[in-house]
């Protein structure tokens, strides 16, 4: 009888009520606790916590009547508020992708050398993210006419929040999110949409006023990312509308355009300056920001955005600048609660996320009178920028100013890490294949950003050095002995044909002919292979630290989350991953640019590390404006790149190791193989649904890789003869097989 006893408890505790996803959220955070601490409690992973808070997964068995009774100890002590809006749901997707298993932590690394370990991990390991807001559903399109359901001038006029849309923010600063698009109608009234389907009613007539009123009234920002950082401005998004209310153009002239801002005697201008507001020195375009000289800790400070002035770039935004204004809301709401508030274009974000998450300072100690001092942030690449190595440095870089006009360096004088662009003809055996199929890594460059050691500091010369794989730097190194056909892969030696592969050492693929200079992921690969390296030179930083980390893990995260709203988890077998990516984009469009915008950031934030001039008249050897950002740092971008192309070339040996194929082309994180089927399961070993361990992997995470393409070899074929080009990128069409003259210099 016991036993029967048993067995009900259990049936109704399995059943036990549980509020809702963001109300256990919001109990957990209320008291302190975090997911781990949770989850340690439970006996379970922090991941199925933050499965059970973001709806995704429901807790079973006796762990859910122990989570339910946590929650219902939670709720007496930490009540919802009388006028809390509707408790949050997660963004519906269709029945396929429902169910997603438990995430878990699955290492795909087979003992490569030790000095390699690290770099390899962020590229085999299955990590699942850390919590983040959820996405809203589509926001409702109104019609420009729409008005608030109060008609009162006040910022506290709200709409009904869509269904399925989280609270705009729990700091009360910043109550009503972090940005808010302003649109006007046809009778002159304007309403600010923010994130949760929140409408404000705006009262200003200028752009001063409107400056002054979102600042005082209308609760926009977001916190800081970091202890020592600065909360973020509120940002407006101006629609056309709203240009024409407040007197500014619709669109920019050409001059204007070309200048990337309105002249200095527009009348705007002039209203913001008698207003005693202040322009940065990018003035009044695009991407404006309007200030107030800070008083202490408190910023008076608001940043425009303009997209019908191109602020927001078609490559990266898609359509998003012709949304409706509640739906943009929307888009952008959800890139700055998992990324960041936009700060410029993907690129600047890119850029100023970094600068977020490690300031260069911080606030000192007390002193003997109590007083705190800014002083240096560990960890960070401090508030004054650092001259590069010279090898380091561009063309045009004052540290080259000596050297003859139109000389050309060379390896041996230029550090020069770059990402693949290789391709080779077709064997005979390849050209009686069927296909020619695509796989693509997913955020490539965030992958090799993660665990990687860099510079923080000046660059030390060093003569005749011992190479030391853990000491980020510069490397001039004779690589030319290292012979592909016979390397190390893992622990053991594998015979290669060199014929068919791209040589690690350079970008486009060509084994080197001497000595050059080479960043520490490129030279700790060569000893990985097995060859002993003798470097003749360095420029080492012994002041270093994994300064991306962070960078990394909240881009990851971004990505992770908003593709699991677009129902695609992680941790699901290669087969599912396939179906769930097929056609993910028309699940959620708004998402999907929320997608393509976070993967900008992330090569845009890399490339803006060596930004080069942007004309305004400058001559080679003459120091351009990019060169007094601590945040130029070319040394960064080139390990970043170096570890990007080792980590691909890495599975390609440890691929054509154990099938005996080999890539016929790679662009970037994109490399193609000549199959007989379509598919990327027809030729990834995978047994029993594992695949290769130190080798490709199906899946969502950054590192893994997805389908990219597939054409017929007869296509391409036909392409390389059209060209005349045996050896053309093949990789660069493989998506949609377009190819177009313009795409090759014709």
């Amino acid at each position: 009888m016991s036993e029967l006893f048993d067995a009900v408890d259990a049936l109704v505790a399995s059943r036990s009520p549980l509020p809702p996803p963001a109300e256990r959220k919001r109990l957990r955070a209320a008291h302190g606790l975090t997911s781990d601490e949770v989850a340690t409690a439970l006996k379970v992973r922090r991941a199925t916590v933050s499965g059970w808070e973001s709806g995704k997964t429901e807790p079973r068995g006796p762990e859910r009547e122990a989570y339910a009774r946590l929650l219902e100890k939670l709720a007496e002590l930490y009540p919802a508020p009388a006028d809390a809006a509707a408790p949050a749901q997660d963004v519906a997707v269709p029945a396929t992708f429902t169910g997603t298993p438990a995430l878990t932590e699955q290492s795909l690394s087979t003992g490569p050398a030790p000095e390699a370990a690290a770099m390899t991990a962020s590229e085999n390991t299955q990590i699942s993210p850390a919590p983040v807001a959820a996405a809203p559903a589509a926001a409702p399109r109104p019609a420009r006419t729409t008005r608030p359901s109060s008609t009162s001038r006040r910022p506290g006029a709200r709409k009904a929040a869509p269904a399925g849309t989280p609270a705009a923010g729990t700091d009360p600063r910043f109550e009503n999110g972090p940005l808010a698009v302003v649109d006007a109608d046809s009778d002159g009234q304007v309403l600010a949409y923010c994130v949760g389907g929140l409408v404000l009613d705006v009262p200003a007539k200028s752009i001063p006023a409107l400056v002054d009123w979102t600042l005082k009234e209308a609760k926009l920002g977001q916190p800081k990312l970091s202890g020592p950082g600065k909360d973020a401005d509120p940002l407006l998004v101006l629609t056309e509308a709203a240009l024409e209310r407040y007197g500014l153009p619709v669109t920019l002239t050409e001059e204007e355009r070309l200048a990337g801002r309105l002249p200095e005697g527009h009348k705007v201008i002039k209203q913001v300056t008698r207003a005693d507001w202040k322009l940065t020195k990018r003035g009044f375009g695009p991407w404006a920001r309007i200030y107030r000289p800070a008083q202490g800790s408190e910023r008076a400070c608001v940043q425009l955005c303009i997209p019908s002035w191109n602020a927001l770039d078609t490559r990266h935004w898609g359509e998003a600048g012709q949304l409706p204004p509640a739906e943009l809301a929307r888009i952008l709401g959800v890139f700055a609660s998992r990324v960041m508030t936009p700060r410029g274009s993907t690129a600047v974000t890119g850029l100023e996320l970094m600068t977020a998450l490690h300031p260069p300072t911080r606030a000192s100690e007390p002193d003997a009178n109590g007083k705190r001092h800014s002083e240096h942030n560990p960890g960070s690449l401090g508030k004054d920028p650092v001259d590069p190595a010279p090898c380091e440095a561009p063309d045009g870089h004052p540290l080259l100013k000596d050297l003859p006009r139109f000389h050309v360096r060379g390896p041996e004088e230029k550090l020069f890490e770059e990402a693949y662009d290789w391709a080779r003809p077709l064997t005979d055996a390849e050209c009686l294949r069927r296909n020619l199929v695509g796989i693509d890594v997913n955020m490539a460059f965030a992958a090799g950003a993660n665990g990687l050691i860099v510079g923080l500091g000046k660059p030390t010369h060093v003569k005749n050095p011992v190479f030391d794989p853990k000491l980020p730097g510069s490397w001039l190194v004779d690589l030319s002995h290292v012979d592909l056909s016979r390397v190390k892969s893992g622990k053991e030696w594998v015979e290669l044909d060199s014929a068919l592969l791209p040589s690690p050492f350079t970008p486009k693929g060509e084994r080197p002919e001497g000595p050059g200079w080479y960043a520490t992921p490129t030279v700790a690969y060569a000893v990985e292979l097995g060859y002993e390296v003798r470097p003749m030179e360095a420029h080492v930083r012994y002041e270093n630290g994994r300064y991306l980390d962070g960078w990394y893990n909240r881009l990851r995260d971004a990505y992770i989350a908003t593709m699991a709203d677009l129902g695609v988890p992680v941790d699901v077998p290669p087969e599912e991953f396939l179906a769930a990516m097929d056609g993910y984009r028309q699940r959620d469009p708004g998402l999907a640019i929320v997608v393509s915008a976070i993967k900008a950031t992330v090569k845009g934030g890399l490339g803006k590390l060596r930004e080069r001039p942007r004309g305004e008249g400058w001559r080679p050897g003459e120091p351009w404006r990019a060169l007094s950002r601590p945040t130029w740092n070319p040394h960064l971008r080139a390990s970043v790149i170096s570890r990007t192309r080792i980590n691909e070339h890495r599975k390609i040996v440890r691929h054509a190791a154990f099938t005996g194929q080999y890539p016929v082309a790679i662009l970037s994180d994109c490399a193609v193989y000549a199959v007989d089927g379509e598919s990327p399961l027809d030729f990834l070993p995978y047994r029993e649904g594992k695949p290769l361990p130190g080798g490709f992997k199906l899946g969502v995470n950054p590192g893994l890789v997805k389908h990219e393409g597939t054409q017929s070899v007869l296509w391409g074929e036909g392409v390389r003869e059209q060209f005349k080009a045996p050896e053309l990128n093949l990789a660069r069409y493989i998506k949609d097989g377009t190819v177009t003259d313009q795409d090759n210099g014709e």
